[in-house]
């Protein structure tokens, strides 16, 4: 299975509920594949949109197992050519290195984007939580950390 499988749609909303369908229900060995083929729609912003959501939905779901890092080097090779979707594989293996305690640097927490900056100000590595509480970028990042220093304790 993969995008030319989709019946051509001239509404990219039809496309991109298929795209999601597809990925959704794919199996395993062929899910690089998959998202390699969506990446080519003629709708490049609406693919990689389709392709984020699923990244996402899978990360979180892998992050916390073994399983995470030979399927986020797959997506990696799988996106290549696709910068954002590179660089948010790496950002949640930064997110899964903070929530699972392995080793970074402190200010690793101080370079990437806003989007993760927010998703560890509300986790529960009080370490990472209270560098952002203090350092964040924004003051939503700040806040989110400080109430979650404040809850936590």
């Amino acid at each position: 299975m993969n995008a030319h499988d989709i019946p051509w749609h001239p509404d990219e909303h039809v496309r991109f509920a298929a795209h999601l369908d597809r990925l959704r229900h794919v199996a395993e060995p062929h899910e690089a594949a998959l998202v390699g083929d969506v990446l080519t729609d003629p709708d490049r912003t609406m693919a990689r949109s389709a392709v984020l959501r699923h990244l996402d939905r899978r990360a979180a779901d892998l992050h916390p197992g073994p399983a995470y890092e030979e399927w986020a080097r797959a997506m990696t090779e799988a996106t290549a050519d696709h910068p954002f979707l590179v660089r948010r594989l790496r950002e949640w293996s930064l997110f899964r290195a903070v929530a699972l305690g392995l080793p970074r640097q402190p200010d690793d927490l101080l370079a990437p984007s806003d989007w993760l900056r927010l998703k560890t100000a509300a986790g529960t590595n009080t370490e990472a939580v209270a560098i952002l509480a203090q350092r964040g970028r924004t003051k939503r990042i700040r806040d989110t950390a400080g109430a979650g220093l404040t809850h936590g304790s």
